[in-house]
């Protein structure tokens, strides 16, 4: 199950997975960012709210999260991942060499930081 909000004003998108994520999962949430990318063009900022990562409910849902990815990554300028796990704080040093947007990890309790952070001009 992965929860999700897109703050349509800030350009910033809020998904925070709680149980092992489904391919209906990235599926929902296209359907609701791709007609703002549409509109807009690109997000602002992503923010992964995850005290841990719950994997895949199947290779079916893996799968459809690495297209998520893919047909998503260049139009998010950045990525923040607020969570207190060691694992999760190494996905943003890895995710860089793979991925267009910025990445940066905080701590579980430094949501606000990681929102400012997303919605700050370069």
């Amino acid at each position: 199950m992965l929860d999700f909000r897109l703050l349509r004003d800030r350009g910033i998108l809020i998904v925070s997975p709680r149980d092992a994520l489904t391919a209906g999962d990235f599926k929902s949430v296209a359907q609701e960012v791709d007609p703002y990318l549409d509109a807009e063009g690109k997000l602002t900022g992503l923010l992964i709210d995850a005290p841990s990562f719950p994997g895949w409910s199947d290779f079916a849902a893996l799968i459809e999260h690495l297209k998520f990815v893919r047909d998503h990554q260049r139009r998010i300028d950045r990525v923040a991942v607020v969570s207190d796990s060691p694992l999760l704080h190494l996905a943003p040093n890895i995710a860089q060499h793979f991925a267009h947007p910025e990445f940066k990890a905080f701590a579980a309790h430094l949501k606000e930081a990681a929102l400012a952070w997303l919605g700050a001009k370069n």
